[in-house]
């Protein structure tokens, strides 16, 4: 009975974790929308420009609390098993004029005890500085929107690799099955002697490429999606479905020079460029106000215990308070040049930023017209290669005709056939290239954000 037990026990056990090795093996479907959101929550790129952001608003609400009041608690205890000697003329207790009697003052034991409060008044780096650390944490968010725009692009760009990919086993699978149809058909006419063997070596021939080229495409499938994932942060062991659809009908042609006014604010490094324009004129302006002064104010009270012996806890013996209010007023007069300098060189960055949002205009505007023209032409191509592989499969369809009614040839059809397995690669190509030349275009324009 307990040896029934037990098997019972494995049995159940093995029986889920068996179950537990299949479901961790099952493939997950994604669409191009879903292994995009699954990127932006996994992707260790866009993840750290997260934690970028986090750790510059921890930054900024540092610097704010530098403004705030600074309070502090302290407790000092000293023993004095050697209490410090001072020297005292002579004179005052009737000695010689020019000699000194050596006299001990204070006590074995001192605590000190208190608090102590202090505030900014006024400083110019801190309230120049507060913009600084704002426009810093506004940077930091703007990166974080670049690198989403630039994640999005690069599972966009993964993720269509691997489907043409998909396709291409797809066109393969359609011409094995033709193939290799004339091949059983044509080795059984040379059997009964109407065809000659050089007839069916051709076909062979061809069948045979067909079925190592699908071997290697099925490889590079393995690899885009091995990328895909990658791109994800998916776990590289882990199978993986795309759901989504080649739809190449979907993309229109375009106007090349569009009237609509080119929009700099929606690309991020323009946006970028100008945050940092933005950080240089605050660190000119803070340059500029280093003459004015700086003012804290501060208090402090403690309370002082002086003992013979050490009994500084004892409630019944007095403790002697000290208290102070104060302020410091600091002027800078002269620095030996250090801000004149400093000055100097902030105006130099402020110009080198301006000149690089100028040329960002225009890396931005030709940017645009090149991913215009890049997508024209590949729709152009795509629209040409569409043709071909409707007349490829036209031609090859009359040469199987022909061939079968015995006033074709066996090389005729196989050249037709071979034509149309390039005319479905091209279009294949033609299509992979429309969709990479939309994408460019639509984060040249700042649509992808």
């Amino acid at each position: 009975m307990r040896t029934i037990k037990l098997l019972t026990l494995v049995a159940f056990v093995y029986g889920a974790v068996t179950a537990k090795a299949q479901s961790t093996n099952q493939s997950a479907d994604f669409s191009l929308q879903a292994a995009i959101d699954y990127a932006i929550k996994h992707n260790a790129t866009y993840l750290n420009a997260e934690l970028d952001v986090k750790i510059a608003r921890y930054n900024n609400k540092e610097f704010l609390a530098i403004g705030f009041p600074q309070i502090g608690a302290s407790v000092d205890f000293k023993d004095y098993f050697e209490i410090p000697t001072s020297l005292l003329p002579g004179q005052f207790f009737g000695a010689p004029p020019g000699t000194f009697i050596p006299v001990k003052f204070g006590t074995q034991y001192q605590t000190m005890a208190g608090v102590s409060v202090s505030q900014l008044v006024f400083s110019s780096d801190y309230f120049v500085g507060v913009k600084a650390a704002k426009e810093l944490r506004i940077l930091s968010e703007k990166s974080l929107a670049r690198t989403k725009t630039e994640t999005i692009v690069t599972i966009t760009k993964a993720y269509y690799m691997a489907l043409i990919n998909k396709e291409r086993i797809k066109t393969l699978d359609a011409n094995i099955v033709r193939i290799k149809k004339l091949f059983d058909d044509t080795k059984a006419l040379n059997q009964s002697g109407f065809v000659e063997k050089i007839d069916v070596d051709r076909l062979e021939l061809t069948y045979n490429n067909l079925v190592i080229e699908k071997e290697k495409i099925a490889r590079l499938v393995g690899i885009a999606e091995t990328l895909l994932k990658f791109q994800m942060g998916y776990d590289l062991k882990q199978p993986i479905n795309l759901t989504d659809e080649i739809k190449a009908e979907q993309l229109q042609d375009i106007d090349l020079l569009a009237e609509s006014k080119t929009n700099y604010e929606a690309r991020h490094e323009y946006q970028l460029l100008q945050s940092q324009l933005k950080l240089n004129n605050i660190e000119l302006k803070r340059y500029k106000y280093q003459y004015l002064p700086s003012l804290v104010a501060y208090a402090s009270y403690n309370q002082q215990a002086q003992r013979t012996e050490f009994d500084i806890f004892d409630t019944d013996k007095k403790w002697y308070p000290i208290g102070i209010f104060g302020a410091t007023l600091n002027f800078p007069i002269f620095t030996g040049g250090q801000r004149y300098y400093k000055i100097k060189k902030a105006k130099v960055n402020v110009m080198k930023t301006e000149n690089s949002i100028t040329q960002a205009r225009s890396f931005i505007d030709m940017e645009i017209t090149s991913s215009s023209i890049a997508y024209k032409n590949a729709y152009a191509s795509m629209q040409v290669q569409k043709k071909n592989k409707d007349l490829a499969m036209n031609i090859f369809e009359t040469s199987k005709k022909k061939y079968e009614a015995g006033v074709g040839s066996n090389l005729e059809l196989v050249t037709a056939e071979t034509a149309l397995k390039e005319s479905e690669t091209n279009y294949l190509n033609a299509v992979y290239e429309l969709i990479i030349a939309k994408t460019d275009l639509d984060k040249a324009t700042g649509i992808i954000k």
